[in-house]
């Protein structure tokens, strides 16, 4: 699976790209990043690409890189993959939905939540 994918160069004074970040959800929580209308910025995203963002299996992230002039590409590359090490860690340690489905029927609590 792509994990980095450049989109564009901005071309601005110093070296900017619009770069597409896509990380693996836990299985527990696809239902609530799933949308069957999902489209992806990385316009040729195949097939299994697009079931796998659309299913919640993926979830993509759209930003902007930047970097001084002169910047070597070896140096890019690795601050891209610390982009991206940061970016699937949010995806996997963030979980609002920790508590989803807790009620109260009105005498009790029924403790749910999302792993």
């Amino acid at each position: 699976m792509k994990k980095i994918i450049i989109l564009e160069n901005l071309g601005t004074d110093r070296i900017a790209y619009r770069v597409c970040l896509w990380g693996v959800v836990p299985v527990a929580r696809q239902p609530f990043y799933a949308d069957a209308t999902k489209e992806s910025a990385y316009r040729d995203a195949s097939a299994d690409e697009l079931a796998a963002l659309r299913s919640g299996a993926v979830v993509e992230h759209v930003e902007t890189f930047s970097a001084d002039p002169g910047t070597s590409l070896s140096e890019m590359m690795a601050r891209l993959g610390r982009l991206w090490q940061a970016f699937q860690g949010r995806v996997t340690t963030t979980n609002p939905w920790g508590r989803y489905g807790t009620f109260w029927d009105g005498q009790s609590w029924t403790a749910e939540g999302v792993s």
